[in-house]
């Protein structure tokens, strides 16, 4: 098991991946420990920085922003030391609803959400490409979109 973390831990990670807002009466059955001991657990998780925090899974297109794409970003290499001021710059837009800092041929994956396709264009024409650090993008739609709901942990028990 990864440091500090137990089968008990595993189990309490497993379960809040999929319903973070499970009551901990409810949690701490599904684990097999009492309500206190969950709940210590719990805020220990929070404490380490294992759990980072608790957010909903909103869909995108149900508050009117249907198109989805992921955008791959490559910076200029005049801008290499500049890679965490556009990662801020770009989670500040308000279609990015995800930013990836990546090894490899691309920099950055942002996932965004938009109301239309001009809109995405915009974002991907109007303010990244003509992004002075910016050397190239790559755009692929989303279709469809799933979390899985398991946490890394899980694949080693």
């Amino acid at each position: 098991m990864i440091d500090g973390l137990d089968d008990v831990d595993a189990a309490i990670l497993e379960v809040l991946a999929v319903d973070g807002r499970i009551a901990n009466n409810a949690l701490a059955e599904r684990v097999g420990v009492a309500p206190s001991t969950c709940l210590a657990r719990v805020r220990a998780l929070r404490e380490r920085g294992v759990v980072r925090g608790f957010a909903a899974d909103i869909d995108p297109a149900a508050l009117g922003h249907p198109i989805q794409a992921i955008i791959a970003v490559v910076m200029a290499s005049h801008a290499r030391d500049r890679l965490m001021a556009f990662m801020d710059e770009a989670r500040q837009m308000p279609e990015v609803l995800n930013v990836y800092l990546l090894g490899g041929e691309e920099d950055f994956f942002l996932h965004v959400a938009a109301p239309t396709v001009e809109n995405l264009h915009e974002v991907v024409i109007g303010r990244l490409s003509g992004h002075p650090d910016v050397a190239s993008t790559r755009t692929s739609l989303v279709f469809k979109y799933a979390r899985s709901g398991r946490v890394p942990l899980s694949a080693t028990r």
